[in-house]
């Protein structure tokens, strides 16, 4: 079996790798039992250190507008250097609340 592709890095996602589901539109802005899709933890770390909740449901809730947004944009041109395996902290300053 293969391992899936994370839609935000294209990169595969390893069994042993942390991951987790993301829902494209939060829970909290009523997105519970909406669609979800399968990211590498540090590409799911990403995007919340880069976008509010609000942001998310309203103007980011598709994975071709995360990947528009300058800063996720760049995030996945330096993790797309990075082995499938890789882990890091999320690098680079959290958003501002």
């Amino acid at each position: 079996m293969t391992d899936p592709i994370c839609p935000l890095c294209g990169r595969p996602i390893p069994a042993d790798v942390p991951q987790s589901q993301h829902h494209l539109i939060p829970k909290l802005k009523g997105g519970k039992g909406g669609p979800t899709v399968r990211l590498h933890q540090i590409c799911h770390n990403e995007i919340h250190a880069t976008l509010t909740e609000a942001e998310l449901a309203r103007d980011f809730a598709t994975i071709a507008a995360l990947r528009a947004h300058p800063r996720l944009a760049k995030f996945i041109r330096w993790v797309q250097k990075r082995p499938p395996g890789f882990k890091s902290r999320t690098p680079g300053p959290r958003r501002r609340r």
